[in-house]
């Protein structure tokens, strides 16, 4: 049993053969898990606050400037193109019913 191995135009990887659904189903779900995963670490982030290395790093005169919340928030805004993708997709389908 041999598969042969086709790259798409967005840089995706599918196999021809019976695991082509498997692997199509899992990278979607994987990609539109990244945005709302780093969402939930920001807000984590930012509730527990700094903890013990709070003392050791306060010299930001704004706390959020520094300090990984912001790092998750843009994280999660760098990973929301297949959310982006998705609702448009929705939406085309949509205008044309």
């Amino acid at each position: 049993m041999s598969q042969t191995c086709h790259s798409s135009a967005s840089g995706a990887v599918r196999y021809d053969g019976e695991g082509a659904t498997v692997v199509s189903g899992i990278t979607k779900w994987l990609s539109l898990a990244a945005a709302p995963t780093f969402a939930i670490m920001a807000l984590l982030a930012a509730v527990a606050g700094s903890g013990p290395q709070g003392s050791l790093c306060s010299a930001t005169v704004l706390p959020l400037v520094g300090g990984m919340a912001p790092m998750y928030l843009l994280m999660s805004a760098f990973h929301a193109a297949p959310w982006l993708r998705l609702i448009s997709e929705r939406r085309d389908e949509i205008s044309r019913n």
